[in-house]
């Protein structure tokens, strides 16, 4: 089995690219298929044989127009530019010809109408022939029958009129479309094409799929990072605004990771990398985006799935209209084709079947730029939908970072000695709470003393220096300690109890604020952690968490989420995305929290936040809200015009060029509309 992915054009519409996926994916050389009409792209896993030649045939059989690439390259957008001007020419050309047949003597009016028919209606008439030829029926082949039938009845000019605005829709159509794909490109515009790799005592340039891991790269000032890597050099500053749509620098240290797709801000800096180049974060990044559309949300899938049976249903209904209007009618047979003909145009898809999936899609992007990535617009749908939402604690709702606030002393040590004995335990340990005590040491500490050490998982240390037996841990673990609050390292020396630290993690800034808005917006909040129950206890309170459940084992967790989603609503669950995967995943909408840089937090969750902000969950809120927004907009605007035209057109109200309005009109609009979700200032209406 082999990835496969190739750029295809010549798609008029949501539905021919559902089509082609459809069929594609019952070819016993396909296993899985993903094509974004949006985007442009086609990606599918088949076969290593299947060659492009071999999935162009396939392709053709469904829609005969349709070209894949496997790149774009300069020379093949400057041929698009080419067909785009010519289509510019073409639609001027039949305009002069029609505009001719209003001032030539009447015999010669037929030819130059029927030349400016020609002219317009090549594009649309091979369009229409491909869709015919591969038994499927669409909104080119209604155009072509109303413009046609128009003018046989002898409504010349209004059939003229349905060609030349139809055209001129579908280009302004294409360059709406292609506004919102060139927009979100450059949100995601996170590749580097060349890393600056050092090989002995020089530098190479060579493309960053090449580079292995552990090599050394330099990165100058205002280049982008491209490999994920360690900083060696002293300090720099990083700008991640294209990861996590901050604009404020990040300060990095020496032995810090730099993650790829940021930039450089200050002097050149050399990075070791630890990651390959399609494991990177840019590279991660990219991947999950052009993936996005692979998870349709029921609205999507529903438009999808009703265009393939709707454009037959309209053709019957206007037949019915044409034949039977004068039977309960007093209509005369030219009057109800010419309403038949009304009917075909006013009723074509376009505004349904493309502002439904370029929302979701544009949202999705938007909070791309602002660093939450979403899997697919299933999940942006549901984040609107969620009732209750769960958090970890750790490196969630606190910083993960912990700090000494208290030494305690019993008996004959100092402060500053019961700390000493306590960081030179833990310089040998890789637990989170080692970092903060030996930063809080101001003392030297003689590693090479330390004998006889012994880690107890979950309970503590034991060694021996200047032949005193220390022990640092748990309450249980150190005899004969007092039970204190929070989380506590006790010390005992040769059996005695001598002390102990008290540590206190870090509440994240936006943290409070964040519950506070989910509780405005009735969503229930809930704090699931394997910390003591009092530590819990005082986090939850400070943030004002509703539920709070404490010293949970990872399975534990598990089973208490399994209780909620007993409750049929949709259940939210944030952690780190690496121990938490099990939840992430059981959850209806998992979101990790800062887990950018790692491939647990990606795999394992529908939404990633690439920054340790907590906030970030807000925005993505309010956007599925405000998607939700702009489609039922579109929808209620293009049904209610569309049925209202329709009803106008049985009492003689309604002429050729309100209807092609109703089509073309309100396509352009709904799509505009659609463009709204791409301000960055737009104000996200709160969901209620």
């Amino acid at each position: 089995m082999k990835k496969y992915e190739y750029k295809i054009t010549g798609l008029d519409c949501a539905m021919c690219a559902k089509r082609i996926e459809d069929y594609l994916s019952t070819r016993k050389e396909v296993f899985s298929v993903n094509l974004n009409f949006t985007m442009q792209s086609l990606q599918l896993e088949a076969d290593e044989g299947y060659t492009k030649e071999m999935l162009f045939k396939e392709i053709q059989k469904i829609e005969p127009g349709v070209s894949i690439e496997e790149v774009q390259t300069e020379e093949q957008e400057k041929e698009e530019e080419k067909t785009l001007s010519f289509d510019y020419l073409r639609i001027l050309i039949g305009l002069v010809l029609f505009l001719i047949s209003l001032v030539v003597p009447h015999f010669l009016k037929p030819f130059f109408v029927v030349a400016s028919y020609i002219v317009l209606v090549l594009k649309t008439a091979k369009r229409a022939y491909y869709n015919l030829k591969s038994k499927t029926l669409n909104e080119n082949s209604l155009i072509i029958i109303s413009a046609v039938g128009a003018f046989l009845i002898g409504k010349m000019s209004e059939g003229f009129m349905v060609l030349f605005l139809y055209e001129i829709g579908k280009i302004l159509e294409d360059k709406a479309i292609e506004k919102s794909r060139k927009s979100i490109a450059d949100l995601m515009d996170l590749q580097v094409p060349i890393a600056t790799m050092k090989k002995g005592n020089s530098y190479i340039e060579i493309a960053p799929s090449e580079v292995k891991v552990g090599s050394t790269i330099l990165v100058k000032k205002g280049e982008k990072i491209p490999l994920d890597g360690i900083l060696l050099d002293t300090a720099t500053e990083i700008d991640a605004k294209s990861l996590t749509g901050e604009s404020a620098y990040q300060t990095k240290e020496k032995g810090n990771l730099l993650l790829s797709g940021t930039i450089n801000m200050k002097d050149a800096i050399h990075i070791k990398t630890t990651k390959k180049y399609e494991d990177s974060t840019a590279s991660r990044i990219l991947n999950l985006v052009e993936n996005a559309s692979s998870q349709k949300a029921k609205a999507e899938t529903f438009v999808s799935k009703g265009a393939r049976i709707y454009t037959p249903v309209v053709l019957v209904l206007a037949i019915l209209v044409g034949v039977f209007l004068p039977v309960f009618t007093s209509s005369t047979y030219q009057n109800s084709i010419y309403h038949a003909l009304l009917f075909l145009v006013v009723a074509c898809p376009c505004s349904i079947a493309i502002s439904v999936p370029l929302a979701y899609f544009t949202g999705i992007g938007v909070l791309s730029k602002n660093g939450v990535l979403v899997k697919g617009s299933a999940y942006l749908d549901k984040l609107r939908m969620m009732k209750k939402i769960v958090f970890d604690k750790t490196g969630t709702l606190t910083t993960g970072e912990f700090h000494v606030t208290k030494t305690i002393t019993e008996g004959h040590l100092t402060e500053d000695e019961v700390l000493f004995y306590v960081a030179l335990g833990e310089a040998f340990s890789t637990h989170p709470l080692a970092k903060a005590i030996i930063k809080a040491n101001q003392k030297k500490l003689p590693l090479k003393k330390v004998s006889q050490l012994k880690e107890e998982a979950g309970s503590g240390i034991s060694y021996v220096y200047n032949d005193e037996k220390i022990k640092i841990g748990n309450h249980k673990f150190v005899k004969g300690s007092k039970v204190l609050d929070g989380t506590v390292l006790y010390l005992s020396i040769d059996g005695k109890y001598q002390g102990a630290i008290v540590l206190e993690d870090t509440v994240k800034k936006d943290a409070k604020k964040t519950i506070s808005t989910l509780k405005n917006k009735k969503i229930a909040t809930l704090m699931f952690t394997g910390d003591k129950k009092e530590v819990a206890d005082k986090i939850g309170q400070e943030l004002g968490i509703d539920t709070i459940e404490a010293e949970l084992l990872p399975q534990e967790k598990y089973t208490a989420l399994e209780k909620i989603l007993e409750e049929d609503v949709i259940t939210t669950f944030v952690g780190d995305g690496i121990n938490d995967s099990p939840v992430l995943r059981r959850s209806d909408i998992g979101i990790s929290m800062g887990g950018v840089g790692s491939s647990a937090a990606i795999e394992a969750s529908d939404v990633v936040l690439m920054e340790d902000a907590p906030s970030k969950i807000l925005k993505a809120i309010d956007t599925s809200s405000f998607v939700h927004h702009i489609i039922v907009e579109n929808l209620v605007f293009s049904l209610g015009i569309k049925i209202g035209t329709l009803i106008c057109s049985l009492f003689n109200f309604v002429t050729m060029w309100q209807a092609v309005f109703a089509d073309v009109g309100v396509t352009i609009l709904t799509i505009l509309n659609t463009l709204r979700i791409l301000r960055e200032k737009e104000t996200r209406k709160p969901r209620k």
